[in-house]
């Protein structure tokens, strides 16, 4: 039955989910890379859809911004809708100097200065990694396909503007390669659910050359990624 932020009904999710947050990105997936796509909610013109690819069943839902948003809805997608892949497909920051605007990041895990993770694991530390099945199969096809493509490190920031100057400095130093703002929260909640999820990411900007894409830049980088990302997981 509904939740309260789905009005889906049950069988109407597909196991595997794509999570752009913004919901109009949603839609322009369901639109240019399903079959047969069919609107399945839009709480709060939060749209969800479910298509083809290939043959195969899947589907594609808005997050919202942030981890406190990003996990309503794929905790409302396990645990009520038996969705069992969440892949976050999104766009970041860099902050290393050999990423260049439009390259493809897969976040094998996340840091973060959210406490969402330690709530869940007893106030601890929790490494936050992503599916390893996940992030293999789309390492190997980009591979395959001659994609380059950085696995590593990201980090999830509850602010989008930031009040820590000293932040990037230490995410480069450290390897951090991008900042964007659900992974980490994502993968702490499918664990605790045992599902399966991932992060794919396109450079959008670059936070040490204060460069940025153009919105028909961010819509190419969006199209090369969820093409790959969908021939690898279906």
């Amino acid at each position: 039955m509904p939740t309260p932020h789905i009005s889906a009904q049950p069988g109407d999710f597909a196991d595997t989910v794509l999570l752009p947050g913004d919901p109009l990105r949603a839609a322009y997936i369901a639109e240019h890379h399903l079959q047969n796509a069919v609107c399945v909610t839009k709480v709060r013109n939060m749209f969800g859809f479910t298509g083809e690819y290939l043959g195969q069943r899947v589907s594609v839902m808005g997050s919202g911004m942030g981890i406190p948003s990003c996990s309503i809805y794929a905790s409302e997608l396990i645990d009520h809708y038996g969705v069992k892949r969440v892949i976050r497909v999104g766009t970041c920051g860099a902050v290393q100097e050999d990423l260049a605007l439009g390259d493809l990041i897969l976040a094998q895990g996340a840091c973060t200065d959210s406490g969402v993770n330690r709530q869940r694991f007893g106030g601890q530390d929790y490494a936050a990694i992503a599916s390893w099945p996940l992030l293999k199969a789309v390492a190997d096809t980009a591979e395959s396909q001659g994609v380059a493509l950085r696995v590593g490190n990201i980090y999830s920031s509850d602010l989008f503007y930031g009040v820590d100057d000293t932040l990037i400095p230490r995410l480069t130093r450290m390897g951090i390669l991008g900042i964007e703002m659900e992974a980490a929260g994502l993968y702490g909640l499918a664990a605790e659910r045992k599902a399966e999820a991932l992060t794919v990411l396109t450079v959008s900007d670059h936070l040490l050359r204060h460069e940025a894409m153009s919105a028909d830049q961010r819509q190419l980088g969006l199209d090369r990624m969820i093409a790959l990302t969908l021939q690898a997981l279906l």
